[in-house]
């Protein structure tokens, strides 16, 4: 209750332009111990970030930005074409959930980034699926 009344002074468009807010739950005590799922090393991320990143640069540089975080929408647009999978997908979350077409614009830019990190060069079902759940706050605390 003290989190959605505090949440709840926030205001949606300015929620809006918050590219990513989730829930982090407390840490399991068998993760803690070790004895949880295998887990990717900190070495391994820092290679897939840092090819996530240079696909993003060599994708944009010629519009002169760096990171899918800095995509004008028409950029969006012409990067992060959906398939008609996709498109029903977001549907479904947009109407479900009453998204905005701000929050359409971070998923999608959203969607690019976790698409990079997979080494994927299309957008793919799963990769939007996780964006749209990366817009907790957007239907958790306001119903």
């Amino acid at each position: 209750m003290q989190i959605q009344r505090y949440v709840g002074r926030i205001s949606g468009p300015l929620l809006d332009r918050i590219d990513i807010h989730v829930d982090v739950p407390a840490v399991r005590f068998k993760e803690l111990t070790g004895e949880g799922a295998p887990t990717e090393s900190s070495v391994e991320i820092r290679a897939r970030v840092k090819q996530a990143r240079e696909r993003q640069l060599a994708r944009l540089r010629p519009d002169g930005i760096f990171a899918n975080a800095q995509m004008s929408p028409r950029q969006i647009r012409h990067y992060c074409r959906l398939d008609a999978e996709c498109e029903r997908l977001l549907e479904t979350a947009m109407t479900r959930q009453g998204l905005s077409a701000r929050a359409y614009d971070r998923i999608l830019k959203v969607s690019r980034t976790i698409a990079d990190l997979a080494g994927a060069d299309e957008i793919r079902p799963v990769d939007l699926a996780e964006a749209v759940g990366y817009r907790s706050l957007d239907r958790t605390y306001w119903t």
